[in-house]
């Protein structure tokens, strides 16, 4: 049961002070680029690091803390997300800036697409690729996100981050763990910053590899609908969506949700898709790869919260293989 009211009454003298904004019961389905799934029992936008690090040691352990970015890769449940939701604001964790002829340093919430830009301005090359991402820097850093052949853990210097107990620590490159589209930096840290490096390099040589970036986008990808952007990761020696077209699940849909006709590996809300609909599409199409090619997709799109009684969809629709 979701009931943020009661959850901050609770916690209303261990709260006290910090200077971010608690929303009860928020919508999540108006924050996530897919417009669905259930609310957060409490969002809370931290004002800054130390207030991040101060509510991180004021919540009680058994409590669940989740964060969350721009919602462009994320997919919530209908039974909405139990505890806190964090999710940090531009205003506190959206500035980047030069530091360095060829380095930069941006906050966690600062889009991919603004990094790339500023790039751009300052003749730094190897950032083109984040023109293409519909994320942001905490995001990226999490998952290592890429395109075109250049990945976050190529760019990455340093990152901070706070744990769950309000402990601050500085992360090198190595001790990220990066592998493709994942670390294995610890779940409970919250990336807060992190200097990024590249290499000089002249303005007209970036801007034609970002406006490459950006064709193909707009060619192949269905950028203007409501989207998670690419579904699963691409197996190895393959690609998803060459899986998924040979399966028959191009243009596949379940009650308002749909495999891409442009894109295969794009999910997309028509309009009506509840999360379940859209979780349910997934794991339709894995069963169905899985059984057509052997191969087992796994999840680009993160899938968080809890499901609404009656509704659970499990892994490759319970097939044991």
């Amino acid at each position: 049961m979701i009931d943020g009211e009661a959850l901050l009454a609770r916690l209303s003298g261990p709260l006290t002070g910090l200077r971010g904004r608690f929303t009860a019961n928020a919508g999540m389905d108006k924050i996530t680029w897919f417009r669905a799934g259930g609310p957060a029992e409490v969002l809370f936008q931290p004002a800054d690091e130390d207030d991040l690090a101060a509510f991180m040691q004021a919540v009680p352990a058994d409590i669940p803390v989740m964060v969350v970015g721009i919602g462009s890769n994320l997919l919530v449940r209908d039974g909405g997300i139990p505890g806190f939701v964090v999710r940090l604001s531009a205003k506190g964790f959206g500035e980047a800036e030069v530091v360095s002829p060829t380095r930069i340093r941006a906050g966690a919430a600062v889009p991919d697409k603004r990094v790339a830009a500023l790039a751009l301005e300052a003749g730094i090359g190897g950032f083109h690729f984040y023109h293409g991402i519909p994320g942001a820097i905490g995001g990226a850093l999490r998952m290592n996100a890429g395109a075109n052949g250049v990945e976050t853990k190529d760019r990455v210097v340093e990152v901070r981050a706070v744990d769950r107990r309000g402990g601050r620590h500085v992360l090198t490159n190595a001790q990220m763990g990066y592998a493709y589209r994942h670390s294995s930096a610890p779940a409970d840290l919250v990336f807060t910053s992190a200097v990024f490096e590249g290499y000089p390099e002249e303005r007209a040589a970036i801007q034609a590899a970002m406006d490459e970036v950006q064709h193909h986008r707009e060619t192949v990808q269905p950028i203007r609908e409501k989207t998670g952007g690419s579904t699963f990761k691409n197996p190895e020696g393959t690609s998803a969506w060459k899986e998924i077209d040979k399966a028959g699940c191009r243009g596949l849909m379940i009650g308002g949700a749909q495999m891409s006709p442009m894109h295969c590996n794009f999910m997309i809300n028509t309009g009506s898709a509840t999360g379940y609909d859209l979780e349910y599409l997934g794991e339709t199409v894995r069963a169905r790869v899985l059984e057509n090619s052997g191969i087992r997709l796994h999840w680009e799109i993160k899938r968080i919260g809890r499901f609404r009684p009656g509704q659970d969809v499990q892994e490759f629709l319970g097939r044991m293989l």
